[in-house]
């Protein structure tokens, strides 16, 4: 079933006819920035042309651009799940997909990952447990000893460079105070927090001089997480450098935050325990709690513009506007911490 309001493109994509191999059962998940339809054996990604300043999708070809680099920054940590870009081209009144007509707007295709385990249903059935935790470490070490790490990177780290990111957030975000999901006491609350951490130049300058600013992920958390073997860790950030170039401090935060939302703390402290011992990274429990809170909140804003988004449905604005309650509420208590 199409929706009138969903780009021409997507409602056609939302037939069966419209691809060269078995696709039944076709499913369409949005977020702020993307359409993702689940079609038999592939998932088809498609950027929305926004402009958030933090991300600008806003031309086909910066579209493209983007699409480019996302299928070569996922390719590290998943080689055979990102396969190809693909483009939907106008053909006659219609359009199709990779044709020879005009280009109407580029895409990228992937492998299907198995839904059963996929982590954040694996966390719902009450079934995640240490090994999983274990494989995902597994995959981390090697990955963030062979990322880039030069000296421009390094400069990401600096106190001053975090602080772009951490308060644009609050910028982003104060015209949503007191409209139901976030409470003044609580903005507050945070932002006097994180600018009094990001005071403390000495703490960021020691994470450079241990070579821990790397070309990162930027957006691990359970629903960029397939439990298979091997497991996938995918959709990392292509659209904006600095969010990508980061502490790993910052990047194992955002997942060990996700687990402390999801109730599940006994497993959030054992993967923090685990890969610091296995990474020998000790020196990332003292920018912990800081990049829990500066992560929950940057999760609360997506949900946020999300509901914000008139191409999205009413029961999907209402889950988003509680999902980011629930995330304030945790920043905050990172922030009391």
């Amino acid at each position: 079933m199409t929706d009138s309001n969903h780009p021409k493109y997507i409602q056609y994509l939302q037939q069966e006819s419209s691809y060269p191999h078995p696709a039944g059962d076709i499913s369409l998940v949005q977020t702020h920035i993307s359409f993702v339809l689940l079609a038999g054996d592939y998932v088809y990604k498609w950027k929305k042309p926004v402009d958030f300043g933090f991300l600008d999708f806003s031309t086909l070809e910066k579209r493209k651009y983007y699409c480019e680099q996302e299928l070569q920054l996922n390719r590290r940590l998943c080689p055979d799940l990102y396969e190809q870009l693909v483009t939907i081209n106008r053909d006659g009144d219609s359009f199709c997909l990779n044709g020879s007509g005009e280009v109407v707007e580029f895409g990228i295709r992937m492998a299907r990952m198995p839904e059963d385990r996929m982590m954040g249903r694996v966390m719902a059935a009450g079934e995640l447990g240490r090994d999983h935790l274990d494989a995902i470490i597994d995959q981390l070490v090697p990955f963030y000893e062979a990322a880039a790490g030069d000296t421009a990177i390094q400069k990401f780290g600096l106190a001053s460079s975090v602080a772009v990111n951490v308060l644009e957030n609050f910028d982003q975000t104060e015209n949503f105070v007191g409209q139901g999901a976030l409470t003044k006491e609580q903005f507050d609350a945070i932002v006097s927090y994180s600018k009094e951490f990001l005071s403390h130049e000495d703490r960021f300058q020691a994470r450079i001089d241990a070579d821990k600013i790397r070309d990162c992920h930027g957006d691990m958390h359970s629903a960029n997480i397939c439990l298979t073997d091997p497991v996938y860790i995918f959709d990392c950030i292509e659209f904006n450098e600095r969010f990508r170039y980061t502490d790993v401090a910052a990047d194992v935060a955002f997942l060990a935050m996700d687990l402390d939302f999801h109730g599940e703390t006994e497993l959030s402290n054992y993967f923090i325990e685990r890969f610091a011992e296995k990474s020998g990274d000790t020196g990332l429990l003292d920018m912990l709690n800081f990049y829990k809170c500066y992560r929950t909140y940057v999760r609360a804003k997506i949900a946020l513009f999300t509901a914000s988004d008139p191409a999205v449905d009413e029961e999907t604005t209402a889950a988003c506007i509680e999902q980011a309650k629930k995330h304030f509420s945790l920043a905050e208590k990172y922030a009391a911490a």
